[in-house]
Parts: C-alpha cells; sequence; structure tokens
C-alpha cells in the first residue's frame, strides 16, 4: 500500500493553504493531518496512489452518489471494506479549490469522531 512521491506532491499542491496541514508515513501511505480544531486529526491518506477522506454518516452519501467507494483491503479468506475512508472524486483533481473544500469537510468528520 505505497504511495509515490510524485502523486504525493501533486496533493500537497491541491492542498496547498490548507490550514495546519502536515503529513506523515502511515502503512506505506501517506496520512494527511491537521490541528486547525486545535486537535491534531487525521483526515485523509493515500494508500496505492488513492486519495481516501475520512467520512461519517452526513458526509458519506456524497461519495456514494458519485460513484465512489470506500478503502477496503483482501485477508487470506474475506475483503474488509472500511466505511470510514472513502476515495475522493475524480472532478476534486482538477480544483484545488474543491479539494480544499472536500478536505476541510472530512477535517471536520474526523474531529467529530474523534
Amino acid at each position: 500500500m505505497s504511495a509515490s512521491a510524485e502523486y504525493v506532491e501533486y496533493i500537497k499542491e491541491l492542498l496547498s493553504g490548507f490550514p495546519d496541514l502536515t503529513t506523515q508515513k502511515y502503512f506505506g501511505g501517506v496520512a494527511f493531518r491537521s490541528s486547525w480544531f486545535g486537535k491534531d486529526t487525521q483526515f485523509g491518506v493515500i494508500l496505492d496512489d488513492v486519495m481516501y477522506f475520512v467520512v461519517n454518516d452526513e458526509t458519506r452519501p456524497n461519495y456514494e452518489e458519485k460513484g465512489m467507494k470506500p478503502f477496503s483491503y483482501d485477508k487470506k479468506d474475506k475483503t474488509v471494506i472500511v466505511k470510514k475512508w472513502f476515495a475522493a472524486p475524480e472532478e476534486l483533481f482538477d480544483d484545488a479549490e474543491l479539494m480544499k473544500e472536500w478536505a476541510m469537510e472530512a477535517l471536520e468528520a474526523a474531529a467529530r469522531t474523534a
């Protein structure tokens, strides 16, 4: 579950100016964090060069309406689906302001559930 340096840099550019943005290694990928709400909170992650954002019951339908899927991984005998993390919609990658809006929504969702 790696993240290429080029992809990580691209996402960081899209999120340029996002409040208190930090990154760190996360299971071979990269976690995106912010302390904007007074507590260091992970709101996004890149795994296998896919950007995932934290969702909650309020925000999940926005991702589902766009056909986005939750993070999943295979175990020996089953597939595990992690409904807390959904792939970011494609249109975010062409619009930095839209990417920041969805990232802020993910940060708010993560901060509420932390």
